[in-house]
């Protein structure tokens, strides 16, 4: 089976692919005629893909998030490789195929990634602290071992929220080391609970976002968040006005920086710079690790990366 990331121009290629995005368009024909418009991915990546001349036996057998067989070509289209699809059928019982052969992953267990943010939770001297961040923690505690960090920017993929959590962990202890003029609790604090409702923003099926939920819609995981945060100071009997409940809902509420990015404030407490830079450091590496993973062989530039002010990536070999 040919893996997405060694396809190159103009090979023809037969393989098993999930259908992670899957939408029927119409060309610009006269009649138009329906086509499939499809996300092919496998363990190491994704890639555009078209099954022109789509007939309406095809719109009832294919969907999202179902297994395949294609024989397919890939085409440079804009300068960026994409799949011509030219046969494909469901996969059966007798390919012998699993899902999970076709998902990306964190490269650490869930479990262990779990384990080392309820490590970090528990470590949090400050008691009042430590009980906000353990009721928000468990909210979401199951979703943790599978949940993506976002749809498609970064770390989007099957416990991908949990591995940027711990990520983010390993480089706040050592800014706190290297500036020990910051609380640690409230830096451990705000790398746990500034994603922590991305579970219940998005709906995710093995790690890939099958839309966005009514609540992540109309109010995001920011908005919730904070909400969690007063909730569970209100069944610890902490004061709403407490410095530690405002601070932690201030690191939450400010971390994406700005407005157009979606923090309602900015930040405005040391611990809040700190996390802010420490998740988007996370973020963008990810973003350029990820997106060199899924190159060929044959390629030196990445496709434009969105996230990193939408350019490209060279490889650099020595």
């Amino acid at each position: 089976m040919t893996l997405i990331n060694q396809l190159t121009p103009n090979e023809e290629f037969v393989g098993f692919y999930l259908l992670r995005e899957l939408d029927i368009k119409k060309t610009n024909n006269t009649p138009a005629k329906d086509y499939f418009d499809i996300v092919l991915c496998d363990s190491s990546g994704q890639i555009s893909a078209k099954y022109w001349d789509a007939t309406a036996t095809d719109k009832e057998t294919f969907f999202p998030m179902g297994l395949v067989k294609i024989q397919g070509l890939a085409q440079t289209y804009r300068e960026k490789l994409q799949v011509k699809i030219i046969k494909i059928r469901k996969v059966t019982d007798d390919d012998q195929v699993s899902i999970t052969d076709f998902i990306r992953s964190a490269p650490i267990r869930p479990i262990d990634l779990v384990h080392t943010i309820k490590q970090a939770m528990n470590s949090i001297t400050d008691e009042e602290i430590k009980q906000i961040v353990s009721f928000c923690v468990s909210k979401v505690e199951d979703k943790l071992m599978h949940y993506p960090a976002a749809k498609t920017h970064h770390h989007a993929y099957f416990a991908g929220l949990a591995y940027h959590i711990v990520r983010m962990l390993e480089l706040g202890e050592f800014i706190a080391r290297q500036r020990p003029f910051l609380n640690i609790d409230l830096i451990k604090a705000g790398i746990i609970l500034h994603d922590i409702a991305k579970p219940e923003e998005m709906n995710a099926q093995l790690g890939i976002v099958t839309e966005y939920s009514n609540q992540g819609n109309l109010i995001g995981h920011i908005s919730m968040a904070s909400n969690w945060i007063v909730e569970a100071a209100i069944r610890c009997n902490i004061s709403l006005d407490s410095n530690k409940v405002i601070s932690l809902q201030h690191l939450v509420l400010s971390h994406h920086n700005l407005g157009e990015w979606g923090s309602p404030v900015q930040p405005q407490i040391a611990e809040a710079v700190a996390l802010h830079h420490i998740d988007a450091l996370d973020a963008k590496l990810q973003m350029a690790e990820d997106a060199l993973n899924m190159m060929s062989d044959t390629e030196e530039w990445t496709p434009m990366i969105r996230g990193l002010e939408n350019k490209a990536m060279y490889r650099m070999k020595f």
